[in-house]
């Protein structure tokens, strides 16, 4: 079982660890550097930066380093973290002998692989969680304080870490409530008033900062709302089936007697609402605002819910003493169609900043050729960008992160009438040069490449591709003498 798991972390969560930096992470590094006070933050989701996570993160890269691994390392402790977590609660509400079955679900989760090695702040966020939930389940089986203080505790920094974590927030609420309302706790509604008063007093500065966040969510909207069949596939409900199917057809096959189901009704509830607030409420929210919040990184504290869904459908088939042997195989099977073999050294994500802006290094000479530079953040948008942007500055952090050499000239994220008449009067400088690159984000370079290609000023120039490196690309233009 530990052998199955080691190996498991290690090919889905270290392996990828010394690969470059996306740019979200790009983003955490600028932000730990510079402090979520830095003057070009401000028109970016500035309570986005609020979160304590930068700080810890500053303190962490001070110590430890910014390299791609030392950044990633905290999220593979805090996610090691959930899976401990995760195998308690699935304990405690589901089967005593189920929490490595419920480990290995979690492993199973594509989501859960990539926030344990991502360099933000989801896998603290769903280790606060997770932490949260089981001091919950404590507090209201024996009634001490001072799991009800750690509980309040953990639910009041889960907002001051992410603040889209705030749908996930009710599944405390319904759990609670629950348990007081069908007198299965010692807690009476006045103590859990109490806690819920006290916790609701410590979440308020982060939820004003929440509701102003909303309002302007339409400056941050990077995908249209969700159709059913994009909310239907958030819900991963192919696990669950497959452990339930799969555990039926194995209990049939070798004709075990149906187990005695430990999982009572609030337990229920608390494995169904962390597995659905957090995707239903922001796909309702997309729908009936326009403005989409149905980003997959804002789901993924959902995942672990999941997981323990997917134990609770194998529970009602499994009888006691078998569920290592089960987990065993459930691991196995997670090894195989989760390792990515295909690739002996995967990425962490489809981006390699660090081989592109090597390559516009190599190229670069003493004479400084001209880099177009697209900004990778939508945020990069007329007022907000210019071409005399300050730097270094967030819309273009992955300068900060990853040099490169050359006289840059900074575009927004997309194409707008002043881009383009940016463009137009850098014809004449580029045209000079006898030589310049374009650099950046695959869609936005290859964009600048036509357009400039059908610019009268370069019909004698030669056109290049030095990439692609992952989904980023390097482009040159050159005068054919």
């Amino acid at each position: 079982m530990v052998v199955v798991l080691a190996v498991l972390i290690i090919r889905l969560w270290l392996i990828v660890l010394p690969s470059s930096f996306w740019i979200d992470e790009i983003a955490t590094v600028f932000v730990a550097w510079h402090g979520s006070n830095h003057a070009s933050l401000l028109d970016a989701a500035p309570q986005a930066w609020q979160s304590w996570y930068y700080p810890a993160m500053k303190i962490w890269g001070t110590v430890f380093g910014f390299s791609e691994v030392a950044m990633r390392v905290p999220s593979i402790l805090a996610m090691g973290g959930v899976l401990v977590l995760v195998a308690r609660l699935s304990a405690r509400l589901i089967h005593p002998e189920s929490g490595w079955f419920a480990v290995f679900a979690c492993l199973a989760l594509r989501g859960i692989n990539y926030q344990a090695a991502n360099a933000r702040p989801y896998a603290l966020g769903m280790f606060l969680f997770a932490a949260s939930l089981l001091f919950l389940v404590r507090w209201l089986d024996s009634a001490r304080w001072l799991d009800a203080v750690g509980f309040i505790i953990g639910a009041a920094s889960i907002l001051y870490i992410h603040l889209l974590f705030w749908p996930s927030l009710l599944v405390f609420v319904l759990y609670a409530a629950t348990r007081v309302g069908r007198r299965e706790t010692h807690i009476g509604w006045g103590r859990l008033a109490l806690v819920l008063i006290i916790w609701g007093a410590l979440l308020l500065p982060v939820f004003f900062e929440t509701l102003h966040l909303l309002g302007e969510a339409r400056a941050h909207v990077i995908a249209p709302p969700p159709s059913l069949g994009q909310f239907l596939r958030s819900l991963k409900l192919l696990l669950v089936v497959l452990c339930g199917a799969g555990a039926w057809i194995i209990a049939r096959l070798l004709k075990w007697p149906r187990p005695a189901i430990l999982l009572t009704m609030p337990a229920m509830l608390l494995v169904l609402g962390w597995w659905f607030c957090q995707p239903v409420i922001i796909a309702c929210f997309s729908w009936i605002t326009h403005e989409s919040l149905f980003v997959p990184h804002y789901l993924e504290l959902a995942l672990p819910g999941t997981a323990l869904a997917a134990t609770a459908a194998a529970a009602y088939f499994i009888p006691s003493g078998l569920w290592r042997r089960l987990s065993v195989v459930l691991g196995i099977g997670v090894l195989g169609f989760m390792g990515n073999w295909r690739e002996l050294w995967p990425r962490h994500h489809g981006s390699d900043w660090r081989a592109a802006a090597q390559a516009v290094n190599r190229i670069e000479t003493q004479a400084e050729i001209p880099v177009i530079c697209p900004s990778p953040f939508i945020e990069a948008r007329p007022p907000v960008w210019r071409p005399n942007y300050p730097l270094p500055g967030f819309l273009y952090a992955h300068l900060d992160v990853y040099p490169i050499q050359g006289r840059i000239y900074l575009f927004p994220f997309e194409d707008s009438t002043q881009a383009e008449a940016y463009a137009d009067s850098l014809a004449g400088t580029l045209s000079g040069s006898r030589r310049f690159l374009i650099y950046g984000w695959e869609p936005q370079v290859h964009f600048w490449r036509d357009w400039f290609r059908r610019s009268p000023e370069f019909a004698g120039w030669r056109m290049r591709h030095i990439g692609p490196f992952a989904d980023e690309d390097v482009v040159e233009f050159e005068l054919i003498k």
